[in-house]
């Protein structure tokens, strides 16, 4: 059975923005992994899964042979440049669409439109909630003030917005209460936010942090009010989150509360719980998964994650996302590594009479994009 997904258009419901500088071989190995930078004792970056599989898959882009040695990959790299660099992957991608957070920048990086531009596909804003809290606190103002004009930013910022986007699994975990948190907990929560706001203007503290449960579900709740779609990072990220706090099951209470609403919940990475994602997929309507990062960290095992992901989450439930950020080569090599297991598992299924190759294409154009285009309405 000759089931090829090599061109078929991708939705990439969750990225971010890519850097435009050119990179040495320190700076490239940093934004390789998740850990909080490449060194000695770790040994290299490109002895990863993600490693190996950019020299495989990311070299050829470049006119380089496949496997080329990290310097000659480096150097070709130097050679083409930044923007050269970006537009190439960023094409080689073959995206429909993308919804990129834009939360998240410690130094300059392509934007949206820049990043839609360079991948011939509209590129729709994700809005992480708690930037937008912490932005509003960072400006001074009463208690009373502030929940109304967190409310006020994040309607302004729907009008053109996709969706949203919580860090919950960062700063408090997972374990949020299902019910809408009461005026005087906000009121106390915000105040808490507020007092460390001062303190870093006074130069005494770090900017402000939503780290706390009650301002973290006040922020969903806005989001759902306003119909947006809202993402949650899901286990695997970096160092600062604590994956103990991480698995989805803890948002069941959550999960339940908003299901009237009919907003959708977007589980995003879910590794090493994406078959906890797959079952919460399954029974809640308005639940949909992806594995994002974890498909190219992965690496050459990526089909096996999809299949297990597969198990119990519909097809009509299951989304695509790179969760690229930094390297424009994870835009290319997530898109890649999801069509070859995306493709592979479907061919299987063909070959062992689970379902027909008709069923296989169609399923497969769910999975790609229109699942996204659904709930998002993009």
């Amino acid at each position: 059975m000759l089931l090829d997904l090599e061109s078929i258009p991708l939705f990439d419901h969750h990225c971010h923005g890519v850097v435009r500088r050119d990179l040495d071989r320190a700076a490239f190995e940093a934004l390789l992994t998740e850990a909080d930078g490449a060194g000695p004792l770790g040994g290299s970056m490109f002895d990863t899964q993600a490693g190996l599989a950019v020299r495989r898959w990311c070299a050829p882009v470049l006119d380089l042979s496949p496997h080329a040695e990290p310097d000659a990959y480096l150097a070709r790299r130097a050679e083409l440049g930044a923007s050269e660099v970006n537009r190439r992957f960023l094409a080689a991608a073959g995206l429909s669409g993308l919804c990129v957070d834009t939360g998240y920048l410690p130094e300059s990086m392509l934007e949206p439109a820049e990043l839609g531009k360079l991948a011939g596909a509209p590129a729709h804003e994700v809005v992480r909630l708690e930037t937008v809290a912490e932005q509003v606190a960072s400006e001074g103002m009463s208690v009373g003030a502030f929940t109304g004009e967190v409310r006020a930013r994040l309607a302004a910022r729907a009008a053109t917005a996709a969706g949203a986007k919580s860090i919950a699994a960062y700063r408090a975990g997972l374990e949020l209460a299902g019910e809408r948190p009461r005026d005087n907990e906000v009121a106390q929560a915000a105040a808490r936010l507020l007092r460390e706001a001062d303190r870093a203007m006074a130069g005494r503290s770090a900017p402000p942090r939503v780290c706390d449960e009650v301002m973290h579900r006040f922020l969903v709740w806005c989001a759902v009010d306003l119909g947006l779609p809202v993402q949650f990072h899901v286990g695997y990220g970096d160092s600062e989150t604590d994956l103990r706090r991480g698995d989805p099951l803890l948002l069941t209470d959550l999960l339940r509360a908003v299901q009237p609403t009919g907003v959708p919940m977007m589980l995003l990475h879910n590794y090493p719980f994406h078959r906890q994602a797959g079952y919460l997929a399954q029974v809640f309507p308005h639940v949909f998964v992806d594995v994002g990062l974890a498909t190219h960290n992965l690496g050459h095992r990526a089909p096996a994650l999809v299949a297990e992901l597969l198990e119990l989450a519909p097809f009509g439930k299951v989304l695509y996302s790179s969760d690229a950020f930094g390297l424009a080569e994870f835009h290319h090599l997530g898109a890649l590594l999801f069509r070859r297991a995306l493709a592979r598992y479907l061919r299987e299924g063909v070959a062992d009479d689970a379902w027909t190759e008709h069923d296989a294409r169609r399923l497969a154009g769910l999975v790609a994009e229109g699942n996204a285009r659904r709930a998002y309405g993009r």
